[in-house]
């Protein structure tokens, strides 16, 4: 196991940060920051793979399909994480992208020992909910090997789901179980094997393109704009209500009653402020155009 870990690139001891422990607080600061700078060309060597997971997960979520993330520790708060953070940005429904993490929800705020030893644990958690051919798996391990990740592929491959993974060292275990394999090399650590470092940080970057990545590829936004968004607070709210605004070119006063009338579904209020549409042919519009704003728009008013 020790001469496992030896290999490892994360394992690694970083010779810019050898001293470390004898630097000002400033210091500290200005080599963390020195070596973070190196995360997001790691993530570009990348750039093919995450766009080939990208496209298999918006054809998943074409056809009813979900993204599920499973890893352990940082990991799999990480995908947690991002799960959380797609239905208010993308009106996405919560069991759409499932984030699924060794030791369960208890491991989020406190490290379950031995969670991610146990490879049978991943097989029972993603059979309970109901893993399927029709879904995506990503499997986050930046290490490589993490026994609980491993046991996830191998089940997410004899149910036929798509499996996808994420790990920041090249040659690792999860690969020949991967279908789409993205494995960023950000280098040892400044604190040598502390992956929630760069490694976490590659992760987090990672994660972010692929649900924003295939959002966008099935029309949750309209150019940048996130039109899909779910107003659950003051801020989204005064943004739906701003970004109406501005699209269509009303006050707000005026796109805030729209909104009303809409249920606060930017997208519908835009449809049926252009087309002129109640908002129950509006949202008919948009299905029919399977929810892509841009393309609806560009069709010839009938």
């Amino acid at each position: 196991m020790l001469n496992q870990l030896n290999q490892l690139t994360t394992e690694a001891s970083n010779p810019a940060s050898a001293q470390i422990d004898s630097l000002s607080a400033l210091q500290i600061v200005q080599l963390i920051n020195s070596q973070d700078a190196l995360v997001a060309e790691a993530v570009n060597t990348q750039a093919q793979q995450i766009a080939l997971a990208v496209d298999a997960i918006a054809d998943k979520f074409r056809s009813n399909g979900r993204l599920i993330y499973l890893g352990a520790g940082t990991s799999g708060r990480l995908g947690v994480l991002d799960a959380s953070e797609c239905p208010p940005t993308f009106r996405t429904p919560p069991e759409m992208v499932v984030g699924v993490i060794a030791g369960g929800p208890e491991a989020l705020t406190r490290a379950i020992e031995g969670a991610e030893d146990h490879p049978e644990y991943a097989e029972r958690d993603l059979a309970e909910i109901n893993l399927s051919s029709n879904d995506v798996l990503v499997g986050i391990a930046t290490s490589g090997r993490t026994p609980y990740v491993i046991g996830g592929l191998k089940y997410a491959r004899s149910v036929g789901a798509v499996t996808v993974g994420l790990s920041c060292n090249s040659n690792c275990q999860l690969r020949p179980l991967s279908q789409i394999m993205i494995a960023p090399v950000v280098g040892p650590e400044v604190v040598s094997g502390s992956t929630r470092l760069k490694a976490g940080t590659a992760t987090k970057m990672v994660l972010n393109m692929l649900t924003t990545g295939a959002m966008i590829r099935i029309g949750k936004t309209f150019g940048n704009r996130m039109v899909d968004v779910r107003a659950t607070n003051q801020k989204l709210v005064a943004r739906s209500r701003q970004m109406l605004s501005e699209i269509v070119g009303i006050p707000t006063d005026q796109a805030e009653r729209l909104l009303r009338q809409c249920d606060g579904e930017v997208k519908t209020a835009i449809v049926v402020h252009m087309r002129k549409v109640s908002p129950q042919a509006a949202r008919q519009m948009l299905i029919d155009v399977d929810g892509h704003l841009s393309r609806l728009l560009a069709t010839a008013s009938e």
